[in-house]
């Protein structure tokens, strides 16, 4: 049954395209400082696209925290996309009202609502699964829940364990 949810709640790449590692992707937070993707290198990054107007975004905001939590120190960073042009300062509002404990960052440029270094938005929220190396190695567009990031970082490092070392 876990592995059927697992396999139900993320979408895993098959394009060979995908197993590349990224390009570097810079972010900027919300203290207008540079961040790369390169910096959380040797850990699985999770990359999740929301919004404050977004409400399963709220849902799942308890689920990032407390995953973020429990892995920062460790195996796993969430990484916050605030994908919406809104006033920085309503934004860091917002984060310290829900008290968000990770890194909230935003896309350098204009949003155009359909593409980003990760791959196609379909809706918010997405999350894209980052491993260690710097590979999209799955998106899930919807709500995500603490456990089942944990059963699918459990999952890939069973198939891909020279990827978790």
């Amino acid at each position: 049954m876990k592995k059927m949810i697992v396999a139900f709640l993320f979408v895993l790449f098959s394009s060979a395209g995908w197993a590349e590692p990224l390009k570097d992707v810079t972010f900027v937070t919300l203290e207008g400082k540079p961040v790369k993707l390169s910096d959380f290198r040797g850990k699985f990054v999770v990359v999740n696209f929301w919004a404050t107007w977004c409400p399963p975004c709220l849902v799942e905001i308890p689920d990032l925290i407390m995953f973020h939590e429990a892995h920062a120190d460790k195996d796993a960073v969430v990484l916050g996309v605030n994908y919406e042009e809104i006033d920085v300062e309503k934004v860091k509002a917002f984060a310290e009202s829900q008290m968000i404990n990770y890194p909230i960052v935003r896309l350098p440029g204009r949003i155009d609502g359909r593409n980003t270094p990760f791959g196609p938005l379909k809706g918010l929220p997405t999350t894209f699964m980052v491993d260690p190396q710097g590979r999209v190695v799955a998106r899930r567009t919807g709500m995500v829940e603490q456990k089942d990031l944990e059963a699918f970082i459990q999952k890939y490092c069973a198939q891909h364990s020279e990827r978790c070392a």
